[in-house]
C-alpha cells in the first residue's frame, strides 16, 4: 500500500509560472520592439531610451521569446510616449501645494501576427508623487525608474503576459 501511494503521489505534480507569460512556445517564437518616440508637451529625453531598455530586458527575461529586428516576426510592441506632466497634488494650509505628481504615458500597439484578435492598441500611465519643496531636475532620474518599472510591468502583463 505505502509503495502504491508513494507512486501515485510522486507522478502527480503541480507547474506554476512566476513569470507570468501565458504564451505558446510553439506558435511564438520571436518579437520585435520599435523606437518609442516621446511625443508629449515636456520631453525629457533620457526616457525613451530607458523606457525601451526596460521593456525590451523585462521580455527578453520573462519569456523565451528572441529579439528580431523585422516587422515580421510573431509578435511586435511598438508606440510612443504620449504624456510626462506634472500636476499639483496636496494643497496645504498656505494655499501652496505640498505635493507634485509627475505622470508619465505610454501608447502602445501590440501585434500578434498569428492571431490577429489579440493585436490591442491600448494607452497606459503611472505616476510617483514628489515633495514640492524638491526640485525636478533632483529627483527626476528616480521617479522616472520607479515610473518606468511600472509601466513595463502594466504593459507585459496586458500583452506577453495575457492578463
Amino acid at each position: 500500500m505505502l509503495v502504491l501511494a508513494m507512486s501515485v503521489a510522486g507522478s502527480c505534480s503541480i507547474s506554476y509560472k512566476l513569470n507570468g507569460a501565458a504564451l505558446d512556445y510553439n506558435v511564438y517564437r520571436t518579437i520585435s520592439f520599435s523606437e518609442f518616440p516621446i511625443r508629449a508637451a515636456l520631453v525629457y529625453p533620457p526616457l525613451q531610451q530607458l523606457f525601451e531598455n526596460k521593456l525590451m530586458d523585462m521580455v527578453t527575461q520573462q519569456t523565451r521569446l528572441r529579439v528580431v529586428d523585422t516587422p515580421n516576426s510573431d509578435l511586435r510592441i511598438e508606440g510612443e510616449i504620449t504624456g510626462y506632466t506634472l500636476s499639483p497634488q496636496a494643497v496645504g494650509e498656505d494655499a501652496y501645494a505640498s505635493q507634485t505628481r509627475l505622470t508619465i504615458a505610454v501608447r502602445v500597439k501590440y501585434i500578434d501576427n498569428r492571431n490577429d484578435a489579440l493585436s490591442k492598441d491600448q494607452t497606459f500611465s503611472a505616476y510617483r508623487d514628489f515633495p514640492s519643496s524638491q526640485m525636478l531636475t533632483d529627483v527626476q532620474d528616480d521617479l522616472c525608474n520607479q515610473i518606468t518599472n511600472d509601466l513595463t510591468d502594466l504593459i507585459f502583463n496586458a500583452t506577453v503576459g495575457n492578463w
